[in-house]
C-alpha cells in the first residue's frame, strides 16, 4: 500500500539533506505531458522536470528500449567499449556537425570538462598556468567548483570561496563588455546561447557573433552551454544553429536523456585533437550502456518523429498565446525566449505566487531568477496543451 503523502514528505524531511525547499506535493506518476500526486490530483506538466522531459512520459518505443538494455548490460566502465556508447557518439556528433563527445552523469560534469579541455588547449600551446576563462553575469552552469566558478551570480558563489582563479565575467549581451576583459591569457569563453536561470535571454546574433570572431581572433575557446535550451528546445536542435555560430566546445544534459542522468560534451575537431589525452578526464558511470540506450533512442526520436519542427510549430503558437498575456495582463510585463523555453516577467506580485497558485489550478510551472515565470514544457505538447495552460495560468493570475 502506497504511503500517504504526509508520511512521505514527513520520511524526507528526516533523511534527506535540506537543500530544496520541495513544494508540498509528492508526484508519483506521469502520463504523456501530464503528472499525477499521491492524492490523486492531475497536472499539466509545463516545467518538464526542469527541461528534462522532452518526450513527455512513457513516449513510446523509449520505455522499451530501457527495458531492453537492463536485461542486457548495466554497466562496464569505460576499460571496454559498448555498443549503445558508440551509436549515441555518432548520432550525437552527426546531428550536432561536432567531432567528438564524452558522456558525462550531469550538465555540471559536463561544464567541468569543458574548462579543462580549455585548459588544456591553452597550456599545450605555450606550457603556461595562468590563462583566464570569461564568464557571463547572471549565467548559470552549475554547482560544483569550478562550474560554480563561471557561475556569474554573487548569491551562489559567497558561502564557497576561494573558488577556482583566473575567471572574469562580463555581461551578456554586451560585447563591448566582452572585449573589455579579453587580454593575451583568455583561453576561453563560456556562455549560454540562451540564458536559463539568468531570467530566459536568448543572445543576439550580433552579439553571439561578435564573440565568436573575437575568440577566432585571440586563439580562444567558445564554449556554448546547451544544457537548458539544447535539444530542439529553442527549435533547433541546438540554439547555436539559428545563429549559424558553431562552438569550439558544447554542453549538452537535461533532455539529452529524457529523464536518465546523462550529460555531455562535445568538441569540435580542432579542440578535440589539442586537449584531453588519455590520463587527462574521466567516469566511471560516464556513458554506460544503459544511459547511452536512452541517448540514441532519443536521437532517434528526434530524427525520425521530426520533434524540432514540432516545436518550431506548437513554439510559434504558444509565443503568440503568451504576447496575448502580456498585453491582457498589469501584471506580465514582457515574455522573453525561443520555441518552447518562455519566460513572463512578473511585476507587482511575487513570482513564487503564481507558482502556487497554478498548482492549484492543476499547472506546473517553475521560475527562473526573481521574477521570471519559466516554461519549459514537454517538446511534445500540442495547441490544445497550449490553450489549457493558458486556461489555467489566467484562473492563476486572476485568484484572489
Amino acid at each position: 500500500m502506497m504511503e500517504n503523502k504526509e508520511t512521505i514528505i514527513k520520511e524526507a524531511e528526516e533523511n534527506v539533506l535540506h537543500t530544496y525547499n520541495r513544494y508540498q506535493v509528492v508526484l508519483d506518476h506521469g502520463d504523456g505531458v501530464y503528472l499525477c500526486d499521491t492524492d490523486d490530483n492531475k497536472y499539466l506538466d509545463f516545467a518538464a522536470g526542469i527541461a528534462v522531459q522532452a518526450l513527455g512520459y512513457h513516449y513510446p518505443g523509449y520505455d522499451e528500449a530501457l527495458k531492453g538494455q537492463i536485461d542486457k548490460l548495466m554497466h562496464t566502465s569505460n576499460l571496454y567499449y559498448n555498443e549503445p556508447a558508440a551509436e549515441a557518439a555518432e548520432k550525437l556528433v552527426r546531428m550536432s556537425g561536432m567531432s567528438r563527445v564524452f558522456f558525462t552523469n550531469s550538465g555540471t560534469e559536463a561544464i567541468e570538462g569543458a574548462l579543462k579541455a580549455a585548459r588544456k588547449y591553452a597550456w599545450l600551446k605555450d606550457g603556461k598556468n595562468d590563462h583566464e576563462i570569461i564568464a557571463m553575469n547572471h549565467s548559470f552552469h552549475g554547482r560544483s567548483m569550478g562550474a560554480l566558478s563561471v557561475t556569474g551570480n554573487e548569491k551562489y558563489q559567497a558561502p564557497f570561496r576561494p573558488l577556482i582563479g583566473g575567471i572574469r565575467f562580463a555581461d551578456y549581451n554586451d560585447l563591448e563588455s566582452v572585449k573589455a576583459q579579453f587580454n593575451e591569457r583568455t583561453c576561453a569563453v563560456i556562455l549560454e546561447t540562451i540564458q536559463g536561470e539568468g531570467g530566459i535571454y536568448p543572445a543576439t546574433e550580433e552579439f553571439l557573433k561578435g564573440v565568436k570572431a573575437l575568440c577566432e581572433e585571440h586563439d580562444a575557446l567558445l564554449i556554448l552551454d546547451e544544457i537548458q535550451c539544447g535539444m530542439g528546445r529553442s527549435g533547433h536542435l541546438f540554439a547555436w544553429q539559428e545563429y549559424g555560430v558553431k562552438p569550439n566546445i558544447m554542453t549538452c544534459a537535461k533532455a539529452l536523456g529524457c529523464g536518465v542522468p546523462v550529460g555531455a560534451f562535445v568538441l569540435d575537431e580542432k579542440t578535440a585533437l589539442g586537449s584531453l589525452a588519455p590520463g587527462d578526464h574521466g567516469t566511471t558511470y560516464g556513458g554506460n550502456p544503459f544511459v547511452c540506450a536512452a541517448v540514441s533512442k532519443v536521437l532517434d526520436i528526434f530524427e525520425q518523429d521530426h520533434i524540432v519542427e514540432h516545436v518550431q510549430e506548437v513554439g510559434a503558437y504558444l509565443q503568440e498565446k503568451l504576447d496575448a498575456l502580456v498585453d491582457k495582463y498589469d501584471c506580465i510585463a514582457a515574455r522573453r525566449g525561443k520555441g518552447l523555453i518562455q519566460g513572463l516577467v512578473i511585476q507587482g506580485r511575487p513570482v513564487g505566487e503564481v507558482v502556487l497558485k497554478s498548482m492549484d489550478e492543476g499547472l506546473i510551472v517553475i521560475t527562473a531568477g526573481s521574477d521570471v515565470l519559466r516554461l519549459v514544457p514537454p517538446l511534445v505538447i500540442t495547441k490544445d496543451h497550449v490553450d489549457e495552460m493558458v486556461e489555467k495560468l489566467e484562473r492563476a493570475l486572476t485568484k484572489g
